[in-house]
């Protein structure tokens, strides 16, 4: 394919095959492969006969609205389920999805992602008191680095779970 043809744009109402549909999202196709695993009920590409996906309109939306909980707002595939099953596709697409408040296992932040922002937070605001004590900034550093090492224990967990 060329790349004048590469940049023609589709309609909104064109299905679009896997490659095309995670382009689009800036995802990878292993990601939506696994994502219609687990939301069944709202993903529901349509298959060729020689077995390649093709994605409807619908389902780009509840893609979009996946990756918008799950990537934006931090929150599980469980959770995102959850609040998309009880209050719709669209909604979550208006932003006016709220989380309820009985609904404890659907967090709207992550814990990790809230120490990584206080640690963000600390080497920010207290720049100048951290350079007079260099002990806290050392355990600052090193705090950083485990979590860094974590997220990367993380996401090698994730990516072979995923395949």
């Amino acid at each position: 394919m060329s790349a004048a043809a590469k940049k023609v744009e589709k309609s909104a109402d064109a299905y679009r095959s896997i490659g095309e549909a995670a382009d689009e999202l800036g995802l990878q196709p292993h990601v939506l492969r696994y994502w219609e695993g687990k939301f069944t009920r709202h993903l529901k590409p349509l298959k060729r006969p020689d077995g390649r996906r093709m994605f409807r309109p619908e389902d780009m939306e509840a893609l979009r609205a996946i990756q918008l909980l799950v990537h934006e707002r931090g929150m599980t595939l469980k959770g995102a389920q959850q609040l998309i099953n009880e209050q719709g596709i669209a909604r979550v697409l208006a932003g006016q999805a709220t989380l309820s408040a009985g609904s404890q296992d659907v967090p709207q932040r992550s814990p990790a992602r809230e120490l990584q922002e206080s640690i963000r937070t600390a080497f920010a605001s207290g720049e100048k008191a951290v350079s007079e004590d260099s002990d806290s900034r050392e355990r600052l550093e090193s705090m950083l680095a485990d979590l860094v090492d974590i997220k990367a224990r993380l996401d090698k967990a994730r990516i072979a779970k995923a395949a």
